[in-house]
Protein backbone atom coordinates (compact mmCIF):
# COMPACT_ATOMS: atom_id res chain seq x y z
CA UNK A 1 0.00 0.00 0.00
CA UNK A 2 2.52 2.65 1.14
CA UNK A 3 4.68 1.86 -2.08
CA UNK A 4 1.81 2.13 -4.60
CA UNK A 5 1.20 5.73 -3.29
CA UNK A 6 4.53 7.15 -4.55
CA UNK A 7 3.66 6.56 -7.83
CA UNK A 8 0.89 8.89 -7.94
CA UNK A 9 0.75 11.21 -11.09
CA UNK A 10 0.62 14.58 -11.20
CA UNK A 11 -3.21 15.16 -11.85
CA UNK A 12 -4.34 12.87 -9.04
CA UNK A 13 -2.67 14.21 -6.55
CA UNK A 14 -4.61 17.63 -7.80
CA UNK A 15 -7.78 15.84 -8.08
CA UNK A 16 -7.17 14.91 -4.44
CA UNK A 17 -6.25 18.14 -2.95
CA UNK A 18 -9.79 18.95 -1.73
CA UNK A 19 -10.39 15.86 0.25
CA UNK A 20 -6.24 16.41 1.40
CA UNK A 21 -7.66 19.45 2.52
CA UNK A 22 -10.33 18.64 4.11
CA UNK A 23 -8.40 15.90 6.04
CA UNK A 24 -5.74 18.18 6.77
CA UNK A 25 -7.97 21.16 8.23
CA UNK A 26 -6.90 22.23 11.70
CA UNK A 27 -3.03 21.84 11.83
CA UNK A 28 -3.01 18.18 10.76
CA UNK A 29 -1.43 19.49 7.21
CA UNK A 30 1.52 20.55 8.81
CA UNK A 31 1.82 17.24 10.97
CA UNK A 32 1.27 15.43 7.62
CA UNK A 33 3.83 17.36 6.26
CA UNK A 34 6.61 16.09 9.11
CA UNK A 35 5.46 12.24 8.78
CA UNK A 36 6.56 12.85 5.18
CA UNK A 37 9.86 14.20 6.33
CA UNK A 38 10.50 11.74 8.72
CA UNK A 39 9.57 9.00 6.52
CA UNK A 40 12.16 10.65 3.82
CA UNK A 41 14.54 10.31 6.77
CA UNK A 42 13.94 7.11 7.47
CA UNK A 43 14.16 5.69 4.02
CA UNK A 44 17.36 7.59 3.73
CA UNK A 45 18.87 6.36 6.80
CA UNK A 46 17.73 2.61 5.53
CA UNK A 47 19.30 3.39 2.08
CA UNK A 48 22.32 4.28 4.05
CA UNK A 49 22.44 1.14 5.92
CA UNK A 50 21.81 -1.12 2.54
CA UNK A 51 24.59 0.97 0.92
CA UNK A 52 27.43 0.05 4.43
CA UNK A 53 26.03 -3.62 3.48
CA UNK A 54 27.11 -3.60 -0.23
CA UNK A 55 23.58 -4.20 -0.95
CA UNK A 56 22.98 -1.18 -3.37
CA UNK A 57 20.06 -2.02 -5.24
CA UNK A 58 18.26 -1.97 -2.25
CA UNK A 59 19.71 1.09 -1.30
CA UNK A 60 18.96 2.84 -4.77
CA UNK A 61 15.37 1.89 -3.76
CA UNK A 62 15.01 3.21 -0.27
CA UNK A 63 16.86 7.04 -1.74
CA UNK A 64 13.94 6.75 -4.55
CA UNK A 65 11.13 6.34 -2.23
CA UNK A 66 12.81 9.11 0.24
CA UNK A 67 13.26 11.39 -2.37
CA UNK A 68 9.03 10.62 -3.69
CA UNK A 69 8.26 11.51 0.19
CA UNK A 70 9.89 14.78 -0.72
CA UNK A 71 8.83 15.08 -4.21
CA UNK A 72 4.80 14.53 -3.05
CA UNK A 73 5.04 17.66 -0.22
CA UNK A 74 6.83 19.77 -3.19
CA UNK A 75 3.76 19.01 -5.45
CA UNK A 76 1.04 19.37 -2.45
CA UNK A 77 2.91 23.06 -1.41
CA UNK A 78 2.71 24.01 -5.85
CA UNK A 79 -0.78 23.13 -5.93
CA UNK A 80 -1.46 25.34 -2.85
CA UNK A 81 0.57 27.56 -3.86
CA UNK A 82 -1.08 27.89 -7.42
CA UNK A 83 -4.60 28.01 -6.04
CA UNK A 84 -3.43 30.78 -3.95
CA UNK A 85 -2.36 32.40 -6.83
CA UNK A 86 -5.56 31.97 -8.78
CA UNK A 87 -8.21 32.73 -5.89
CA UNK A 88 -6.58 36.24 -5.35
CA UNK A 89 -6.21 36.99 -8.88
CA UNK A 90 -10.06 35.97 -9.61
CA UNK A 91 -10.97 38.60 -6.55
CA UNK A 92 -8.58 40.90 -8.24
CA UNK A 93 -10.54 40.50 -11.86
CA UNK A 94 -14.32 40.00 -10.28
CA UNK A 95 -14.33 43.08 -8.71
CA UNK A 96 -12.71 45.07 -12.28
CA UNK A 97 -16.50 43.32 -13.31
CA UNK A 98 -19.28 45.95 -14.91
CA UNK A 99 -21.66 44.06 -12.47
CA UNK A 100 -19.58 42.53 -9.29
CA UNK A 101 -20.68 39.82 -7.45
CA UNK A 102 -19.77 40.24 -4.06
CA UNK A 103 -20.43 37.18 -2.54
CA UNK A 104 -17.93 35.20 -5.15
CA UNK A 105 -15.53 37.81 -3.95
CA UNK A 106 -16.15 36.86 -0.48
CA UNK A 107 -16.07 33.16 -0.78
CA UNK A 108 -12.36 33.64 -2.68
CA UNK A 109 -11.10 35.46 0.04
CA UNK A 110 -11.84 33.48 2.38
CA UNK A 111 -10.56 30.41 0.60
CA UNK A 112 -7.08 32.38 0.48
CA UNK A 113 -7.40 33.13 4.19
CA UNK A 114 -7.95 29.94 4.94
CA UNK A 115 -4.56 28.89 3.86
CA UNK A 116 -2.81 32.25 4.51
CA UNK A 117 -4.27 34.13 7.07
CA UNK A 118 -1.95 37.23 6.45
CA UNK A 119 -2.80 37.27 3.09
CA UNK A 120 -3.08 41.59 2.55
CA UNK A 121 -5.29 41.87 -0.85
CA UNK A 122 -7.33 39.06 0.40
CA UNK A 123 -7.97 41.18 3.58
CA UNK A 124 -8.51 43.95 1.63
CA UNK A 125 -10.74 42.17 -0.42
CA UNK A 126 -12.84 40.48 2.11
CA UNK A 127 -13.33 44.12 3.92
CA UNK A 128 -14.26 45.55 0.24
CA UNK A 129 -17.03 42.74 -0.32
CA UNK A 130 -18.90 42.13 2.93
CA UNK A 131 -19.37 46.12 2.83
CA UNK A 132 -20.91 46.29 -0.43
CA UNK A 133 -23.05 43.04 1.29
CA UNK A 134 -23.89 45.14 3.85
CA UNK A 135 -22.06 43.30 6.48
CA UNK A 136 -20.02 46.20 7.96
CA UNK A 137 -18.99 45.05 10.84
CA UNK A 138 -16.78 42.19 9.54
CA UNK A 139 -15.65 44.57 6.24
CA UNK A 140 -14.58 46.79 9.82
CA UNK A 141 -12.74 43.60 10.83
CA UNK A 142 -10.82 42.40 7.90
CA UNK A 143 -10.17 46.50 6.87
CA UNK A 144 -8.62 47.11 10.48
CA UNK A 145 -6.80 44.01 9.68
CA UNK A 146 -5.46 44.74 7.03
CA UNK A 147 -4.34 48.33 7.91
CA UNK A 148 -2.44 46.06 10.73
CA UNK A 149 -1.02 44.82 7.79
CA UNK A 150 -0.40 48.24 5.62
CA UNK A 151 -1.08 50.97 7.46
CA UNK A 152 -0.92 53.82 5.62
CA UNK A 153 -2.32 52.10 2.16
CA UNK A 154 -4.79 54.74 0.75
CA UNK A 155 -7.98 52.37 -0.41
CA UNK A 156 -7.84 50.18 2.93
CA UNK A 157 -7.96 53.31 5.10
CA UNK A 158 -10.54 54.79 2.71
CA UNK A 159 -12.78 51.83 2.83
CA UNK A 160 -12.48 52.19 7.26
CA UNK A 161 -13.77 55.31 6.80
CA UNK A 162 -16.71 54.37 4.07
CA UNK A 163 -17.70 51.28 6.72
CA UNK A 164 -17.82 53.65 10.11
CA UNK A 165 -19.89 56.56 8.28
CA UNK A 166 -22.24 53.70 7.11
CA UNK A 167 -21.97 51.67 10.86
CA UNK A 168 -22.95 55.36 12.39
CA UNK A 169 -25.53 55.95 9.36
CA UNK A 170 -27.78 52.58 10.14
CA UNK A 171 -26.69 53.42 13.56
CA UNK A 172 -25.17 49.55 13.69
CA UNK A 173 -23.35 49.45 16.59
CA UNK A 174 -19.37 48.62 16.69
CA UNK A 175 -18.58 45.83 18.51
CA UNK A 176 -15.14 45.05 16.48
CA UNK A 177 -12.19 47.62 18.94
CA UNK A 178 -9.41 48.87 16.84
CA UNK A 179 -7.00 46.32 18.13
CA UNK A 180 -4.52 43.80 17.00
CA UNK A 181 -5.60 41.10 19.13
CA UNK A 182 -9.31 41.60 17.99
CA UNK A 183 -8.72 40.84 14.34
Amino acid sequence: FIFASYFWTFSEAVSSYPLCIARCSGGSAEMDMEAKIQKAIDFKLEGHRCYKEKKFREAIGKYHRALLQLKAEEQRNAVESTEIECYDSLTACLLQSELVNYERVKEYCLKVLSHQRDHFKAMYRAGIAFYHLGDYECALRYLREAKNREPTDTNVLRYIQLTEMKMSKYGQRESVKENPANP
